[in-house]
């Protein structure tokens, strides 16, 4: 997995868009996710293409359409390389003051 595609894919709100709307309903056409977006089918398809280069969004080819489909891993991986980290202490301080003032 490419991190740096993955935050470049992610840094633009057009494509954050478009991942919420994989989330939402996965397997739409290039024409359904156009129809939420005030930009052109080229456009469109740009933001897809950074989005699958990144590894978060694949295509499958259904008869004449291509329907896109969310791959949430790479976020994922980047979650647990970059939160989780970060996160860890604070959290088990959190615990541990919990399990002090119940005791």
């Amino acid at each position: 997995m490419d991190e740096d595609a993955v935050f470049k894919a992610l840094a633009d709100p057009t494509r954050r868009h478009l991942l919420d709307a994989l989330f939402a309903k996965d397997g739409q056409t290039l024409t359904e996710l156009e129809s939420g977006l005030e930009m052109s089918r080229f456009g469109t398809a740009k933001h897809l293409r950074v989005l699958e280069d990144a590894g978060l969004v694949t295509a499958v080819r259904s008869g004449r359409n291509k329907r896109h489909y969310l791959n949430p891993v790479p976020i994922r991986l980047i979650h647990d390389r970059w939160i989780d980290k970060f996160t860890e202490q604070q959290l088990s301080a959190l615990a541990d003051l919990k399990k002090d003032l119940e005791s």
